[in-house]
C-alpha cells in the first residue's frame, strides 16, 4: 500500500528520509553490530548519538548556556506536575495560568495540588475559539511563573504574540516547537512531547534554566530538574531510540533550512487550506482568525453527518486521521514539520471535489 497522507494530532508523520535511515540502520547501526534499540545508553557509541543530537537541538533553538537541555519520559503531562514543583518552592508558592485549551486546563488543574494557581485568563467563555489578548491577561507580579500553551492542539489556535509578564514564562510547545524562534531570556522552562514534531513518543525534551531553585521537598527524583541537570537526563535509562530519532529529525530540518525553512513551509501549508475554508460555501473554520494555528487547522461543514462522511470519504483517499478531537467532534488537520506541502495540496483538492459532490456538481 502506498504512504498515505497522515493528518494525526499525534503521533504524526515523521520525515521519509529520516524513516529510511532509520530502518536502514536498524539492526546494524554504522557497524557497530547492534541496533540502537539494543545498546547500553552509557555507550561509546549511544553517547555520540546523545550528545550530537543535544548540541544540534541546542543550535536549532538557539539555546543560551543558561538553560539546560533535559530528554525525560512521561511526556507533556508528567510536566504538568514538575513545573510547579520545581519552580514554587520557598515563597513563592503561586503561579499564573493562561487557560486556552484542554491541556493548559489539565496542568491548571495539576498544578493545583502543589501552589495557588491564579486564572490569568481564560478563552472557555467562547469554546477556547480564540487567544485572550494581552491587555485581558489579570497578571499577579508575585507569582513564580506564568503557565501558557503555545499552541492548542484540540481547538486549533496558537498564540500570536508571547505574553509580556514581570515574571519568567512556563510553556507548553509540544505542537509547535520547531517552528519558530523561543525567547529563553524570558522563558525559564519550554517543554514538549516528542510526538508531533520532533521523533516517535517517548521522550520529551524538558528546557531548563540552570539557576532553578530547589525543588519543593517530597518531589520525586524523576521530577526533580536539578537531579537531572547533574545526571545530563542519565538518572536512570533514557528512551535511546527516540532520542536517535530526534537527531535524525533535527539533521533533516537542518538541511530543509532550520527553524527558518519550517516557519515557511508552516506558513504555505496553514495558508493553502485556510484561504480555501475561508472561501468555501461549505466549511468553516472554528477559530478567530487572528488566532489560528498554523499546526491545527479546526473546521466543520456544520453538519455531524456531513463531517463524518468527510472523514470517511477522506481516509479512502489517502488522507487519514482528519476527524476532529472526540470531545469537539468536526474535523481537524494537523501538518507538522514532516508533512509536506503536497499534503495541504491534496487535503484541499479533495475538499473542493467533497465540496462539488455535496453541491450535486459532477
Amino acid at each position: 500500500m502506498a504512504r498515505v497522507f497522515n493528518f494525526s494530532a499525534g503521533p504524526s508523520m515523521l520525515p521519509e528520509a529520516v524513516l529510511e535511515q532509520a530502518g536502514a540502520q536498524i539492526t546494524n547501526f554504522q557497524d557497530s553490530g547492534q541496533s540502537v534499540m539494543e545498546m547500553s545508553h552509557r555507550s561509546k557509541v549511544f553517547a555520540e548519538i546523545f550528545d550530537e543530537t543535544k548540541a544540534n537541538l541546542r543550535a536549532a533553538l538557539n539555546v543560551p548556556k543558561t538553560h539546560e537541555i533535559l530528554f525525560l519520559q512521561g511526556g507533556a503531562t508528567m510536566q504538568f506536575a514538575a513545573v510547579p514543583m520545581n519552580l514554587t518552592a520557598g515563597d513563592r508558592r503561586r503561579a499564573d495560568y493562561a487557560i486556552t485549551g484542554s491541556f493548559s486546563n489539565l496542568a491548571y488543574k495539576e498544578a493545583q495540588k502543589f501552589a495557588f494557581c491564579n486564572k490569568a485568563c481564560s478563552s472557555e467563555d467562547s469554546n477556547f475559539s480564540y487567544i485572550p489578548e494581552q491587555s485581558q491577561l489579570k497578571l499577579d507580579p508575585g507569582v513564580a511563573y506564568f503557565y501558557y500553551c503555545a499552541n492548542n492542539t484540540i481547538y486549533g489556535s496558537e498564540w500570536p504574540y508571547v505574553p509580556e509578564t514581570a515574571v519568567p514564562l512556563v510553556s507548553d510547545m509540544s505542537s509547535n516547537i520547531l517552528t519558530r524562534e523561543v525567547d529563553f531570556d524570558r522563558h525559564a522552562v519550554v517543554f514538549a512531547g516528542a510526538q508531533k514534531n520532533m521523533a516517535p513518543a517517548g521522550v520529551t525534551v524538558v528546557i531548563v534554566r540552570k539557576d532553578l531553585p530547589k525543588a519543593l521537598d517530597g518531589t520525586p527524583v524523576m521530577l526533580d530538574y536539578q537531579t537531572m541537570i547533574k545526571s545530563d537526563s542519565m538518572h536512570n535509562t533514557p528512551p535511546c531510540w527516540s532520542i536517535y530519532i530526534l537527531g535524525l529529525t533535527l539533521k533533516w530540518m537542518i538541511r530543509n533550512g532550520g527553524i527558518e525553512g519550517m516557519a515557511q513551509l508552516k506558513q504555505q501549508r496553514s495558508s493553502l487550506v485556510y484561504d480555501f475554508i475561508d472561501n468555501s460555501d461549505l466549511f468553516s473554520g472554528t477559530v478567530r482568525r487572528s488566532d489560528r494555528s498554523g499546526m491545527n487547522i479546526t473546521f466543520t461543514t456544520g453538519d455531524e453527518s456531513l463531517d463524518r462522511k468527510f472523514v470517511s470519504d477522506a481516509e479512502s483517499a489517502g488522507l487519514v486521521n482528519l476527524a476532529g478531537h472526540r470531545s469537539v467532534g468536526g474535523m481537524r488537520a494537523s501538518m507538522y514539520n514532516a508533512m509536506p506541502i503536497e499534503g495541504a495540496a491534496a487535503l484541499v483538492a479533495f475538499m473542493k471535489r467533497f465540496e462539488l459532490s455535496v453541491k450535486g456538481v459532477n
